[in-house]
């Protein structure tokens, strides 16, 4: 089922992305990926290679040429094979941000929530010494790519700057970073989805590899519809109106099209691996962040 929105109200603009509290507790956090990925420098990610951390984790048998100082002569002692000691290594990761700033996205406070959101995960990667990628649709294509502490602020200048206009479409922005070079790192999408081509999305972005996740931002208006009487819809995109009569009856009925829409957006995003999290336009990101996200595994 594909949805777009209908026009209520404008979204709220706050003069601070972040408030400085909740960027303090963020500084304890890191991100959090469902697998292990390789990056091109040291850094603080498990990863799928064996290196040189403190962590044990495996033991693989001795060849000539290898590092005799990583031989464990008890195991040795034990069965006279020489076998050596293999640790973890940790790497750096690439962490792109996805940002759909269609016209929908203006409605509610939804892409002020979407901004949010973006701020708050770009920089627990910069400040864990990730390097942030930011891309924003329909317009804005091309990106702005972060490293260190230092940009946090641009990349906060960079986010506040976009407006809600243009039609959403998510596969477009998917083809986009397929054809983007550089390990495939994490990417996260953040979006409300009201499009027709979000099927088409998440059949793309699992290719690029990687850790893909999805952050469904919708309004509690849009999930829990409650309005009935004569209507005159507006779609925001496309500037098409629509006059309705809605009664109590189609009005359940909207809502439980929309609840059977959201269980298979969640429901593709499982079957395609890609992570998933819904987060309301209003709600506390404190709590999102540091306590829903970590029991997730987003944040830890």
């Amino acid at each position: 089922m594909a949805r777009r929105a209908l026009i209520m109200t404008e979204g709220r603009s706050d003069d601070a992305l972040l408030d400085p509290s909740l960027l303090a507790r963020l500084e304890r956090l890191q991100l959090g990926t469902r697998r292990r990925l390789a990056g091109r420098f040291s850094g603080e990610h498990r990863s799928p290679r064996y290196g040189s951390s403190l962590d044990f984790a495996d033991y693989r048998e001795y060849h000539p040429g290898d590092d005799f100082r990583r031989i464990d002569y008890s195991l040795y002692a034990r069965t006279d094979q020489l076998f050596i000691r293999l640790f973890e290594a940790e790497d750096d990761l690439t962490l792109r941000l996805v940002l759909d700033t269609s016209a929908s996205m203006g409605l509610y406070g939804k892409l002020d929530q979407a901004r949010r959101l973006a701020a708050a995960l770009g920089f627990v990667g910069l400040v864990r010494r990730d390097a942030v990628q930011l891309v924003t649709f329909p317009n804005g294509r091309a990106g702005h790519r972060f490293s260190g502490r230092g940009a946090v602020p641009a990349l906060f200048a960079a986010l506040a700057a976009p407006h809600a206009a243009g039609l959403s479409d998510v596969a477009a922005a998917a083809g986009d970073l397929l054809a983007r070079r550089g390990p495939p790192g994490a990417t996260i999408l953040i979006s409300d989805l009201l499009t027709d081509t979000w099927t088409a999305a998440l059949d793309r972005l699992p290719a690029r590899g990687g850790d893909v996740t999805i952050i469904h931002v919708l309004a509690t208006e849009e999930i829990e519809p409650d309005f009935t009487g004569d209507l005159d819809l507006l779609d925001t995109e496309t500037g098409e109106r629509l006059g309705v009569s809605l009664s109590t009856d189609v009005a359940r009925e909207v809502a439980v099209a929309t609840a059977g829409w959201l269980d298979e957006v969640e429901g593709r995003c499982h079957d395609r691996n890609v992570g998933y999290a819904r987060v309301r336009a209003d709600a506390d990101l404190g709590h999102t962040l540091t306590r829903a996200w970590r029991r997730d595994g987003m944040l830890r």
